[in-house]
């Protein structure tokens, strides 16, 4: 693998955009969601809501995430052995 060197943050940020996807890129970015959401599934309730605004149901949604958020990281804190590397001797 080759190794690249950057004068700023930017351009090295600027390095991981892809201008060009195809077939292949979307594919395995779905693989990566899917995979992301089988980890740490984000649960919303059932049912229908009504919102009078876009705004409302934003902050709706960021309510729901901000509590499976809350919740991964309480499991993480309570399991911190599942975390960790192994130490090999």
């Amino acid at each position: 693998m080759p190794i690249y060197k950057y004068r700023t943050f930017e351009e090295a940020e600027k390095a991981l955009w892809n201008f060009h996807p195809d077939e292949v890129y979307f594919t395995k970015v779905a693989e990566l969601w899917n995979y992301a959401n089988k980890l740490s599934p984000i649960i919303y309730p059932k049912g229908i809501f009504k919102f009078k605004n876009i705004k409302e149901a934003n902050k709706q949604r960021e309510k729901f995430e901000l509590k499976n958020a809350k919740k991964c990281s309480n499991f993480r804190e309570r399991n911190p052995q599942l975390f960790t590397q192994a130490q090999t001797d």
